[in-house]
């Protein structure tokens, strides 16, 4: 019996439950780890509400991520061995003390990567190397608005984006995480609780707007989003932390500038295995290299997870979070 941390019903923080749950030998095509450490995310908070319907049913072991060592190994896997460092990002199952993976979801962990890093960045990090790299390529001279930029993806946004090149400019809630986006790279701060964020990124850009809004906020920052961008622009809505965005009428991409609007997501992105390797080697290198650091800024008992819900959903988290088993 291992520990873990599991909804038996939808709501709030409330109903995560500390338990003991029994891990079987894994099966073909499967490993077990011993986990490090256990990413923490705004998604979960998307599981544990219902938001996002469980793919097992009812109860779930919550979580979405992690970092640890393979402990056993089941037939026909060939490339992973007991003792290797791994990461993840699957559906389901992160906040254990051991738990299964499948094989062809894990990648191993460089040297230079603590396992508490990769558990602080495996999705925030590789949701920013697919937002930077693949669904609007940034690069040196582009313009690019970040929301919540002294958040977990925000900050690791912030400083790639200033790494490739480009003029980066954030939103964020105060002067103290103002600080914190600055520190992370961010150009220029808009403090969107006193000002009017799009007539300040009229007001940084000279008129000229930006290539692209990456948005994780959704509901409050939306239609206003769209006068942020240049015509053909990219509005990129990866997250819905003040509420998902409504149906709207598709005509006003194009009376705003035949705008580009999508809601991409990891799993798409990280779909193929060669896909996910090559997402999650860039992410280490820059990570490696010192261009991007992860900040891990929130460190709580396993059987605290309650906490760490309500101070990410309380915006009172910057940076990752992470649960030690």
């Amino acid at each position: 019996m291992v520990a873990a941390v599991r909804v038996h019903k939808h709501g709030g923080p409330e109903v995560l439950t500390f338990e003991e749950i029994e891990v079987p030998a894994p099966g073909p095509g499967q490993i077990r780890i011993k986990q490090h450490a256990c990413g923490v995310n705004y998604i979960d908070t998307y599981f544990r509400m219902g938001m996002y319907p469980s793919p097992v049913g009812m109860p779930f072991v919550s979580g979405n991520e992690g970092a640890g060592e393979v402990v056993a190994v089941g037939d026909g896997v060939t490339d992973l061995k007991v003792g290797d460092r791994v990461a993840y990002v699957v559906a389901l199952g992160g906040y254990s003390a051991e738990r299964l993976l499948p094989a062809d979801r894990v990648v191993k962990i460089p040297p230079a990567i603590s396992y508490e890093q990769a558990a602080g960045m495996m999705l925030k990090g590789m949701t920013a190397q697919y937002l930077l790299n693949r669904t609007y390529k940034v690069t040196k001279g582009s313009t690019v608005l970040m929301h919540a930029a002294a958040g977990g993806v925000g900050q690791i946004l912030c400083q790639w984006a200033n790494h490739l090149g480009a003029t980066v400019i954030g939103t964020v809630g105060s002067q103290e995480k103002g600080e914190i986006a600055k520190a992370n790279g961010c150009h220029h701060v808009i403090y969107y609780r006193e000002e009017d964020f799009p007539a300040r990124v009229k007001e940084i850009t000279g008129g000229k707007l930006c290539d692209v809004v990456y948005d994780g906020i959704g509901k409050t920052t939306f239609p206003a989003s769209l006068d942020c961008l240049r015509p053909l622009g990219m509005f990129a809505s990866f997250g819905s932390a003040s509420g998902q965005i409504e149906a709207f009428n598709i005509n006003i991409l194009q009376t705003k500038g035949s705008l580009f609007a999508t809601r991409p997501t990891l799993n798409n992105y990280v779909a193929k295995r060669e896909d996910l390797i090559a997402t999650a080697n860039d992410l280490f290198n820059v990570v490696a290299s010192g261009a991007v650091k992860i900040p891990v800024n929130q460190k709580y008992a396993l059987k605290d997870a309650r906490k760490a819900h309500a101070d990410l959903e309380g915006r009172e988290t910057t940076g990752s979070s992470i649960l030690i088993p």
